[in-house]
């Protein structure tokens, strides 16, 4: 019997297991073979950058990740070079030497 909170309001199926998502995310983000692909914790800390980028605050990552401390979040957020290099360039807009 799935309970009420698995199941899709939208579609009416059940949540995914842990294992049937991890295994469907190895699926379709493997490049070597079956195991060569992402696993859900590499896409959970991809996700926290990529809204920590996108300008989400640190309460809102927290609230997103459920982690309660700022210390503990710290690690997931790895933003790109790209990201550091846009923030710098807030400093002093027009110039290219920095």
């Amino acid at each position: 019997m799935v309970s009420a909170r698995d199941v899709c309001p939208d579609t009416g199926l059940a949540r995914l297991s842990y294992g049937q998502a991890r295994a469907l995310l190895d699926e379709h983000t493997a490049t070597g073979g079956s195991g060569t692909g992402w696993d859900l914790h590499e896409f959970r800390h991809s996700a926290l950058t990529h809204l920590g980028e996108a300008g989400a605050g640190l309460l809102m990552l927290m609230a997103k990740s459920r982690h309660k401390k700022p210390e503990n979040l710290r690690r997931y957020f790895k933003p790109s070079p790209e990201a550091i290099a846009e923030l710098t360039s807030l400093l002093a807009p027009g110039d290219s030497r920095r």
